[in-house]
C-alpha cells in the first residue's frame, strides 16, 4: 500500500482533477438528463504544472482533445510516463496535426508542446487557433491563461461545496484484481451519478501507476456510506482477499477504515 504522504498527494491530484472534470462537463446533459460527451472539442490546459496536469486528466476523462505546454523537461517526461499526455512534441504545428486528426474522429487525445506556454499562446493567437474550452481559474487559484476571444468558452470551477462527501479507497496488494471488484461496488452505489461512474472507469488510466491502487472522488454522503458498507460486507464474506483502506470525509469530519479479511 502506498505511503501516507504519497497517498495524500495522489488523492489531492485526483480530487482536483475530478473537480475540473465536473466543471468541464457541467453542461454535458441533454434535455432528458442523458449524458453527452466532449468528443470533438479542443481544450487548452495552459502550463503543465500541478493544476495543468489535473486539467489534462479532466479533459482526458471527459473525452476532449487537450493541448498543454511546458518547457520543463522533467515534467514533460513524467507526464508521458504517467499517461497524462499521449504525445510530446516540439512545435505547435506538430501538435495541431495530431489534434486535428483525432478531434475529427471525436477521439480522446492529449498533446504537450515542449515550450513555454506564453510562446505557444502567442503563436495560437497569431494563427487564429481558437480552443473551444479554456480553464480560466479556480477559486483562490487564478490561472494566468490568455483570453482567446469570442467562441472560446472559459470554464471556472465553482466554489467548494461543503455538502458532498469525499471518499477514498485503496488496496494493499494485487490492485489489478481487487480494485476492479471494489470499483464495481462503487459503480453500483453511484448508479445515478454518471460523472462519478465515468471517473471511476476512466481516470486510473491517466493518473499514474499509483492510481491503479487508489480512487478518490466526491459524491453525495448517502452513496459514500453505501460504498463503505458494501466494501466491508464483501471483505467479511471473503470476496475481497486483501486489506482495504478507506477514508470518508463528511461535514468536515474524517472517518478512517482499515478492512482486513482476518479482522472484519
Amino acid at each position: 500500500m502506498a505511503s501516507d504522504s504519497a497517498s495524500e498527494t495522489l488523492g489531492s491530484l485526483q480530487l482536483q482533477a475530478y473537480g475540473f472534470f465536473c466543471a468541464l462537463t457541467a453542461d454535458c446533459e441533454d434535455d432528458q438528463g442523458t449524458q453527452t460527451n466532449l468528443g470533438g472539442k479542443l481544450l487548452y490546459a495552459g502550463e503543465l504544472d500541478g493544476g495543468g496536469r489535473a486539467i489534462v486528466i479532466a479533459g482526458n476523462v471527459a473525452g476532449c482533445g487537450t493541448l498543454a505546454a511546458t518547457g520543463d523537461k522533467s515534467v514533460q517526461k513524467q507526464a508521458v510516463r504517467d499517461g497524462v499526455v499521449d504525445f510530446l512534441v516540439s512545435s505547435l504545428d506538430e501538435a495541431l496535426r495530431i489534434l486535428k486528426n483525432e478531434i475529427r474522429k471525436r477521439a480522446t487525445v492529449a498533446v504537450c508542446v515542449g515550450a513555454a506556454p506564453v510562446v505557444i499562446e502567442n503563436e495560437m493567437i497569431e494563427r487564429g487557433v481558437l480552443p473551444d474550452l479554456v480553464f480560466a481559474g479556480a477559486p483562490g487559484d487564478e490561472r494566468n491563461i490568455r483570453h482567446f476571444g469570442v467562441g472560446s468558452r472559459e470554464i471556472r470551477c465553482a466554489e467548494p461545496d461543503s455538502s458532498p462527501a469525499v471518499i477514498t479507497w485503496q488496496v494493499a496488494q494485487s490492485p489489478a484484481r481487487w480494485m476492479a471488484k471494489i470499483d464495481e461496488i462503487a459503480l453500483d452505489c453511484l448508479a445515478s451519478d454518471w460523472r462519478a461512474q465515468r471517473w471511476i472507469r476512466l481516470s486510473p488510466r491517466y493518473c499514474g501507476r499509483m492510481a491503479h491502487a487508489q480512487r478518490t472522488l466526491h459524491c453525495d454522503p448517502e452513496s459514500a456510506e453505501k460504498i463503505i458498507t458494501a466494501i466491508k460486507a464483501k471483505v467479511r464474506a471473503g470476496e475481497i482477499e486483501t486489506e482495504v483502506a478507506a477514508s470518508l470525509l463528511i461535514d468536515g469530519k474524517t472517518k478512517l477504515f482499515r478492512l482486513s479479511p482476518a479482522a472484519v
